[in-house]
């Protein structure tokens, strides 16, 4: 796409802080402070969207509540990946069936990728006539205008045309916590792996300016932020789409020059366009982690043809080999879907031999699920769930001895953590994360949240370390 077509001009965005300024005027005239509540599903993203729609619903001067039953405006900002998310969307929204009725003025919001699915939207303007707003993430920029729309029609609004996708600069943001920040690079997705529905909701990909980027990056750094993770759905493909040549690796080398006690991390990668430039970079640069989620999907060559994954087994082995030849400390996890349409138990057992071989620190395993509007969906899947399942099963306890393996390794080291919040454990009081991103239970007093601190590792399991501060 044609970078003029992507950026929104500022009239654009200044229209949209009209209508929040609007609606604070219509929000005064009520007499009471509007509550929102904003419920997200799905990935960082998604988190890092509902950010910013709470900034523009703080601008247009409500509050913020957890209950349903007290909020004037609730949000659900939704994910479409797996049926699962979908299924907790439609029990969330028969729910609030409930609070509607008891306040018949509450304002009820569908967006996210869920809501920009053709046969969603149509679910809901038949089955949920009390959702009153529909927007997909392409339409997430004028939501205020949106809103406005439902306020002063009286009547339901849905934007949910394909778009081509846009960035929006300059959008209010409230972030949740002081010690943990998301920051989007990039948006949408060009890659079409067979089973995805990302590409058909998000849009194409299109990078941020990497000065935005940098701007927003040393603003955190200021603010007393430690850890920032960078967002895109392949953040490798940053930069294809700019005009000038830079990619992700240059974003990454430019960051790290922004003085500060801070820790990078990124989030999602694709295989095709990871480069030995790119982990050359990550082992030079001292802000960014030596930490690597790389998702393999399959470690069957005809299995990833069949899901449109443009690498094989041994490409993916280079990779991993050259980056931990470059980062001999380098923490790397993967996602791994088993019972892709007809795939075979051998097939799928060349998966967990790949698993054996790489050993990763942790994986995170789904049991294929079919997304309507995918070429996956169409898909004959002969073998039945059941045996599946044994397959899941066998992986799961592949990577479950691996991972607690590895974790023992870590008992008597002492190692630097970031010291992130509070658990529900008396006897571990306080969570944290390494470098590399293993969660650590502790013993400590809560007023080291927000450091980095030295950690004695005194015990582990498959899932976590546990630890006391020096």
């Amino acid at each position: 796409m044609e970078r003029r077509k992507v950026l929104l001009d500022e009239a654009q965005v200044q229209r949209q802080r009209e209508f929040e300024e609007k609606l604070a005027g219509i929000h005064s005239q009520q007499g009471k402070t509007p509550l929102a509540l904003v419920d997200t599903f799905g990935c960082q993203q998604n988190v890092a969207d509902s950010q910013h729609i709470m900034g523009m619903l703080k601008a247009m001067g409500c509050e913020f509540t957890d209950e349903p039953d007290r909020a004037d405006i609730v949000v659900l900002n939704t994910c479409a990946i797996r049926d699962h998310a979908e299924k907790r969307v439609y029990g969330t929204l028969g729910a609030l069936t409930h609070s509607k009725k008891a306040n018949p003025q509450q304002i009820i919001c569908l967006c996210g990728c869920m809501a920009q699915r053709p046969e969603v939207a149509q679910k809901v303007r038949q089955s949920y006539r009390h959702v009153d707003l529909v927007f997909g993430p392409q339409a997430m920029w004028k939501f205020p205008e949106l809103l406005y729309q439902v306020y002063t029609r009286r009547g339901r609004v849905f934007s949910v045309e394909e778009e081509h996708g846009s960035i929006a600069e300059g959008t209010p943001i409230v972030r949740e916590g002081d010690i943990k920040a998301w920051v989007s690079i990039m948006y949408g997705c060009n890659n079409f792996c067979s089973y995805c529905i990302v590409p058909y909701v998000r849009g194409r990909e299109r990078s941020r300016d990497p000065e935005r980027i940098l701007e927003e990056v040393r603003q955190l750094v200021q603010e007393g932020y430690k850890e920032i993770t960078l967002l895109g759905q392949n953040v490798n493909s940053y930069g294809k789409d700019l005009e000038i040549e830079y990619d992700f690796a240059d974003l990454l080398s430019a960051i790290d020059q922004i003085p500060g006690d801070y820790l990078i991390r990124f989030m999602s990668s694709q295989p095709k366009d990871a480069t030995y430039k790119l982990f050359d970079t990550m082992a030079r640069c001292k802000h960014v982690a030596k930490q690597l989620h790389l998702p393999v999907q399959s470690g069957n060559d005809r299995v990833l043809r069949a899901m449109n994954r443009p690498y094989n087994r041994a490409g993916y082995l280079d990779l991993i080999g050259y980056a931990r030849k470059v980062m001999p400390d380098l923490v790397l996890t993967s996602d791994v879907i088993i019972g892709f349409p007809g795939e075979t138990e051998e097939e799928a057992m060349e998966t967990v031999e790949l698993v054996r071989q790489v050993e990763f620190d942790a994986l995170f395993t789904f049991i294929f699920s079919p997304r309507p509007g995918t070429p996956a969906a169409r898909m004959e899947d002969p073998v039945p769930r059941s045996e599946k399942q044994k397959w899941f099963d066998t992986l799961c306890q592949t990577q479950n001895e691996i991972s607690a393996r590895l974790h023992a390794q870590y008992v008597g080291q002492t190692v630097t953590v970031l010291v992130d919040g509070t658990t529900e454990d008396a006897r571990w009081p306080l969570s944290s994360r390494t470098a590399g991103g293993r969660l650590v239970h502790l013993v400590g007093d809560a007023s080291a949240i927000g450091q980095y601190r030295q950690v004695k590792i005194t015990d582990s399991n498959t899932w976590a370390l546990f630890g006391e501060l020096t």
